[in-house]
């Protein structure tokens, strides 16, 4: 599935327009992906000039540090919380991304069905091509290795942000880095 830029960004604008989002993409430069996504973090542009979503852009924090609302850890720090998972993990991610808890039930604010917004998630994902890798701060363990589990109620994370919770995906292809967050404070 090939995607275009107004297919992309609707799709991004659409799941993530009530949530408290940083969704950007960067070029891939470092075999250490870990170093792409810092850049990202601190904002690089995007490499086909497609506009993400950033709530953050405009925050008074990020004079002082400019990878706010994420704290600028160095990749030693980011590494090992990060967790592979599956495409499909990723997809079902990118849709618990929608808005605060990190859950499918999410979706029932939106007006469209199950399937399409999932078309919207796998819209997001194509971007990246068939080969990319997804990668998260959540740990829901399914009963598969590096697969999630939406229908538990125990999750855990590895904060990257000042917010009390943070949770995303990162994606990885041989050019690129997507990163898909979203923020709370409880």
């Amino acid at each position: 599935m090939s995607v275009d830029q107004a297919s992309w960004e609707a799709a991004v604008r659409r799941l993530y327009e009530d949530a408290y989002p940083y969704d950007a993409t960067g070029p891939r430069r470092h075999e250490d992906w870990v170093l792409d996504v810092l850049a990202l973090m601190a904002r690089v542009p995007d490499p086909r000039g497609w506009a993400g979503l950033d709530d953050a852009a405009q925050a008074p924090e990020r004079e002082a540090s400019p990878t706010y609302p994420f704290v600028a850890h160095p990749p030693e720090y980011i590494a090992p919380r990060l967790q592979e998972i599956d495409r499909a993990g990723a997809e079902n991610l990118l849709l618990a991304l929608t808005d605060d808890g990190c859950t499918l039930s999410n979706l029932r604010r939106f007006t469209e069905s199950e399937e399409e917004l999932r078309e919207m998630a796998r819209t997001i994902l194509a971007r990246y091509g068939d080969g990319a890798g997804y990668h998260t701060n959540i740990n829901r363990p399914g009963h598969v290795r590096g697969s999630l589990d939406f229908t538990s109620s125990s999750w855990a994370y590895s904060p990257l942000s000042v917010y009390s919770e943070d949770y995303g995906l990162i994606v990885v292809s041989d050019t690129e880095v997507g990163v898909f967050w979203n923020f709370s404070d409880y």
